[in-house]
């Protein structure tokens, strides 16, 4: 068990927690929560590549703890009113179809790398701002102001992203494996 690991594993730990502080609308505690989740997301994969810790299970385990967080705070800021559902919609599908495309290729004995593509991190790094946006909406009005416009480039990001892996497993399953 590495470092990065733990630390991962952590982070999916703190995910009921945020949930729990968002549904008891302890929206400043949940904030922090989030906050604590994203730096200890940047920290594993620092310390991964710097003190060579990757591992296969880590390059599973970050990408789906990220999903476990950001999927649970799509579907409670829409349970709260805070988002539209149509962005927890497409932010779900999006992660579904990732599963479902990996699954399909380990059925067919594919060979592939779990690596994330740039509009996979451009896809997250939207989804983590639009969350924190939402969560600091009472205490920074003005960076609030901007979240109908970050909501939109995030589901159009989320979309995109999603047609890129369909693309990219779609070949893989007819070609083999292509370079992005």
């Amino acid at each position: 068990m590495t470092i990065p690991n733990l630390i991962t594993i952590f982070r999916i730990i703190l995910t009921p927690i945020f949930i729990i502080n968002l549904i008891d609308d302890n929206f400043l505690p949940a904030l922090f929560i989030f906050i604590i989740a994203g730096v200890s997301d940047a920290a594993d994969g620092f310390i991964a590549r710097m003190f060579n810790q990757k591992s296969k299970l880590g390059s599973f385990m970050d990408p789906l703890a990220d999903k476990i967080l950001l999927v649970s705070a799509f579907v409670m800021l829409s349970a709260k009113g805070l988002i539209q559902p149509w962005l927890a919609v497409i932010v779900i599908s999006r992660d579904l179809l990732i599963m479902l495309g990996v699954l399909i290729l380990f059925l067919n004995n594919q060979n592939f790398a779990a690596r994330p593509s740039v509009w996979s991190k451009m896809t997250t790094c939207l989804q983590l701002m639009t969350v924190f946006v939402v969560l600091t909406k009472d205490y920074f009005s003005t960076i609030y102001s901007y979240s109908p416009w970050l909501l939109w480039a995030t589901g159009a990001m989320t979309i995109l992203s999603g047609l890129h892996y369909t693309r990219h497993w779609l070949k893989i399953l007819g070609e083999g494996p292509i370079k992005d």
